[in-house]
């Protein structure tokens, strides 16, 4: 079955949670509420206590997150690394629709819609705030110091205000643009950067050399990001109260380099990244604070999930006997679970049921379908999105059917209910590069890759050759949505800032 044939159920379908009654509606959305979009980097599924018991990162107000609202424990993102992971978030398309060559140019069309596009439309205010990573259409990475104005950025693609970076915390020239310009140029160098002790070579407190802006410290990022998203909600408070604010907030860490601040030093049992991860907590804390201090947390819906798996390897797991993955196979950029599967928790007071969770599959491109149902958008068509609306899970509201039942990550990668397959082998180049020990090599030269997640979430049973029928199916079908030619332009014209 295509997706075309699918979305047509989508209206009509609504989901059975598995922990929890049904009955209860859903909320009025005349009154719109602020979203605050909280996007870690390079977090495990077992990194939050609250989906890994074992965890030895302390993470108390990720935990508190997911006791005040409710915790989905088949999210996923839409790709292993971090551009396509965005790319699906920001569009509600699958990113294996796109080049994703975001070095040479911004991957978000002039045209094409975005959830800051879709929700200033609603009559938001919007934000983003941090690390974007979907490319600009001019960076000159030749002669960085030259670097002044960038275009086809998030004040092009729909949001009013943007401070952050360009990519990731280690990936050269290193500078703040706000807006669509550098704060300061990059004309300053710093030399690579490592820790004396990390297990690979992109642990630790690794950065690589490169140009750089003279007053850029990489130690003092997250706290700027902070401090930043806090200024847009006072500055929207005094210039904007009547609107609902937007606010994505995606974070640098903890990707590399992992640079916990002193407090945070030495407090977990899982060395830098343990400390760094939970200073990502203790930011989370913060913005919830914040929120309450000002009188908005009754109306605001917060969400907390990170854009792929960790880069955690067995070596890090003998070493400190903490699991990033949670027990799942793989990591960043692997295929499998590991590399996809992501904490994912949203919270609304008195709209989504507090302390439950979700069985119910998600992908990141579903947030624009969810968001645009959760405002009350009656304009919005749905045909031009890989997206569901999973407003009936969160409001727990009586269903019988998932809503959605199949999920494309990247290019290679479909989900059909409980089983997954794999189109060639999950090894991703980092794994292949620097795991030691080789726990996945065997699988290199695979053909493909068939699990059943149910009973065997692990993936260690390998089916691909046992069901061949069933591969072909799934093959079918995943053909079937990737040839659909799909087109979400901005419906109508934007209103000034």
């Amino acid at each position: 079955m295509g997706m075309t044939r699918i979305r047509n159920w989508t209206l009509a379908v609504i989901v059975c949670l598995s922990v929890f009654s049904c009955g209860r509606t859903g909320p009025d959305t005349s009154s719109k509420p602020n979203i605050v979009f909280i996007l870690a980097d390079d977090m495990g599924y077992g990194d939050p206590q609250c989906y890994n018991p074992d965890s030895r990162i302390p993470t108390p107000n990720i935990d508190r997150l997911a006791s005040d609202g409710m915790m989905f424990r088949d999210a996923h993102s839409a790709g292993a690394w971090c551009v396509p992971a965005r790319y699906g978030l920001m569009t509600g398309q699958y990113p294996g629709r796109v080049q994703l060559n975001w070095q040479e140019r911004s991957l978000v069309q002039p045209n094409q819609e975005t959830l800051a596009t879709m929700l200033k439309r609603n009559g938001y205010h919007t934000a983003c705030i941090g690390k974007w990573h979907l490319g600009f259409d001019n960076i000159n990475w030749d002669e960085p110091e030259k670097n002044d104005t960038l275009t086809g950025g998030p004040v092009e693609r729909g949001f009013d205000y943007f401070f952050g970076m360009h990519a990731s915390l280690d990936i050269p020239p290193y500078f703040y643009i706000e807006n669509d310009r550098l704060v300061e140029k990059a004309t300053s160098m710093v030399e690579d950067n490592a820790s004396a002790d990390a297990t690979t070579a992109i642990s630790g407190a690794f950065w690589r050399g490169g140009a750089c802006s003279p007053g850029f410290k990489h130690h003092e990022v997250l706290d700027v990001f902070l401090d930043k998203a806090k200024n847009f909600v006072t500055h929207h408070l005094e210039t904007k109260k009547e609107e609902p604010f937007f606010l994505y907030f995606p974070l640098t860490a903890p990707h590399t380099p992992w640079l916990p601040k002193d407090e945070f030093v030495n407090k977990s049992g899982a060395g830098e990244y343990g400390d760094f991860t939970m200073q990502v907590d203790h930011l989370l804390g913060q913005v919830r604070k914040m929120l309450d201090e000002k009188g908005l947390t009754q109306n605001t819906l917060v969400v907390f999930s990170t854009d792929n798996g960790p880069v955690w390897f067995g070596e890090d797991i003998d070493k400190f006997g903490h699991d990033a993955k949670g027990g799942l196979k793989g990591m960043k950029v692997d295929l499998w679970e590991g590399g996809s599967r992501v904490p994912f928790i949203i919270s609304w007071p008195d709209k989504v049921p507090v302390g439950t969770q979700s069985d119910q599959l998600l992908g990141f491109t579903d947030m624009m379908a969810t968001f645009a149902s959760v405002v009350g958008d009656k304009t919005f068509d749905n045909t031009g999105f890989d997206s569901y609306d999973l407003s009936p899970a969160l409001f727990n509201e009586s269903y019988s059917t998932p809503i959605r039942r199949e999920l494309v990550l990247q290019e290679k990668v479909f989900r059909k209910d409980n089983y997954k397959l794999i189109m060639g082998t999950g090894l991703g180049i980092l794994s292949k590069r620097f795991d030691n020990e080789g726990i996945y090599l065997s699988e290199e030269k695979n053909e493909g890759e068939l699990y059943d997640l149910k009973n065997d979430l692990q993936e260690t049973n390998n089916l691909y050759q046992k069901e061949p029928e069933r591969v072909q199916q799934m093959k079918s079908e995943f053909e079937d949505i990737m040839a659909e030619r799909i087109t979400a332009e901005k419906g109508s014209e934007l209103p000034s800032k």
